[in-house]
């Protein structure tokens, strides 16, 4: 996908359309880190919030709750 560096005010950007913005799964105020590598390419990289343990673990049995029986048959 090809991309033009813009001005926007004093700076340049690049916008990102919507269906980019979908695609990555980004919403506007979304953060995301630039690591630069050798030879001048980049990697845009979203930063996403780590679950704490407690949801985790929350999610997890209601896994087990909700396939009680196709894992009993699992193991």
């Amino acid at each position: 996908m090809v991309k033009v560096i813009t001005k926007i005010g004093n700076s340049q950007g690049l916008l990102l359309d919507a269906p980019l913005m979908e695609m990555l799964h980004l919403k506007v105020g979304d953060q995301v880190n630039i690591e630069v590598h050798d030879g001048g390419t980049a990697t845009l990289t979203p930063i996403r919030p780590r679950p704490d343990s407690a949801a985790v673990k929350a999610a997890i049995a209601g896994v087990v709750k909700d396939y009680a029986k196709t894992l009993s048959r699992l193991a």
